[in-house]
């Protein structure tokens, strides 16, 4: 089976690659692999006919890996998509398409026989852009995909053009990473449509919308850590199986990703992500949720972001750090910690920053973050 390596670079055209993802799909040529790295190389071979799309994981905590997509997982995530939305339509893209997020708006616009719109983000994610792109869409059902960041800056401070046309979608799916609670009372607020998605690149993107498994999509949480099991699975990594035998497991006849998520799985099957695995601070030997620093820090006023980490302690081995974006005093941090979780789950190091660093998908850059934390 060939593979086809698209160079995505600054300024690329994602309309550019519909015609070979469309022949991909069809099984009317090779696999293609869209990329933003010009030196990438892709070794080993493809292990069917049947996989038309290798896609980078966001690698924001390790090095990216290559994911395997088959034609008919493709095909099942799109398609409990649009069950789930009760709706095919016009996507906005707004994301990377060498990332799921991003690729799969190409994906569903083929299957729905639509043409998507391409936002401008040659001077990177604004409102104005944004609301410009917005404006051109002309499909009665309206859909687009953001991550926390972008409608966040969506939502600060927004005109009211920026308001009617975010309130004129049909859904907007929010996902790739954990989306605070003031940002979704916010989003509330002003009768946005936001669909929470759980997902990742070996599930063909999101698979659980606002908490329910798309069709096909089983949920299951084996001592605390989430499983995905299902039609959409990824066929694996690109020339690491080893890898692929570690985190895709067969149980009870039946094939899972293993995450690296802990969340529970209700009686009616419905899924709750409580965050990372790793995001549970071991700090004096206590254990710490980051989740819950973060939502407490988020609901002060004047906090835009939070973003919580473990960084190395001499005296703790681990210590609760936070890196934030707005205006406000570390004291009243500290303080609203102390009273809410505990004096274990105090910050040790507070940072404020402009913005928080961004990987090219819109995920906060863990790596770069807790460097910054280390050195405070």
């Amino acid at each position: 089976m060939e593979l086809l390596p698209v160079h995505t670079p600054e300024g690329f055209d994602p309309l550019g690659l519909l015609k070979p993802l469309a022949a991909a799909l069809a099984g009317e040529g090779p696999a293609v692999a869209p990329h933003v790295q010009p030196d990438q190389t892709f070794g080993g071979s493809l292990p069917n006919d049947e996989i038309a799309a290798v896609i980078s994981t966001s690698g924001s905590t390790g090095a990216p890996k290559q994911t395997m997509l088959s034609v008919d997982a493709l095909a099942a995530s799109a398609m409990g998509t649009a069950f789930a939305l009760k709706a095919e339509g016009q996507w906005l893209l707004t994301l990377p398409v060498h990332y799921v997020a991003g690729f799969q708006v190409l994906v569903r616009s083929l299957y729905a026989g639509t043409q998507p719109w391409v936002m401008d983000t040659s001077a990177g994610f604004t409102p104005q852009a944004f609301t410009e792109a917005a404006t051109e869409l002309t499909d009665r059902v309206r859909l687009t995909s953001l991550v926390p960041t972008q409608l966040h800056r969506l939502l600060t401070d927004p005109s009211a053009e920026t308001l009617r046309l975010l309130r004129r979608f049909d859904a907007i799916l929010l996902g790739g990473a954990r989306a605070g609670a003031p940002l979704r009372a916010l989003a509330r607020s002003q009768d946005l449509k936001i669909v929470e998605t759980y997902g990742m690149s070996e599930t063909c993107g999101g698979c659980v919308y606002d908490g329910t498994p798309l069709e096909g999509v089983e949920v299951r949480s084996v001592a605390g850590r989430l499983r995905i099991g299902g039609s959409v699975l990824a066929d694996g990594y690109l020339d690491a199986p080893e890898l692929t035998e570690e985190k895709f497991v067969f149980n009870s006849g039946q094939r899972w990703f293993v995450t690296d998520d802990a969340g529970d799985v209700a009686l009616d099957g419905s899924v709750t992500v409580h965050g990372r695995l790793d995001d549970v601070i071991i700090t004096g030997a206590l254990k710490v949720s980051a989740a819950k620093v973060s939502d407490v820090i988020q609901a002060l006023p004047g906090v835009e972001q939070a973003m919580v980490l473990g960084i190395r302690s001499e005296e703790w081995g681990t210590a609760v750090a936070v890196a934030i974006v707005g205006h406000v005093d570390a004291d009243v941090i500290r303080q609203a910690v102390h009273v809410e979780l505990g004096a274990h789950a105090v910050p040790k190091a507070i940072v404020s920053l402009d913005a928080l660093p961004l990987l090219p998908g819109g995920k906060p850059d863990r790596r770069t973050i807790q460097a910054l934390l280390e050195r405070a």
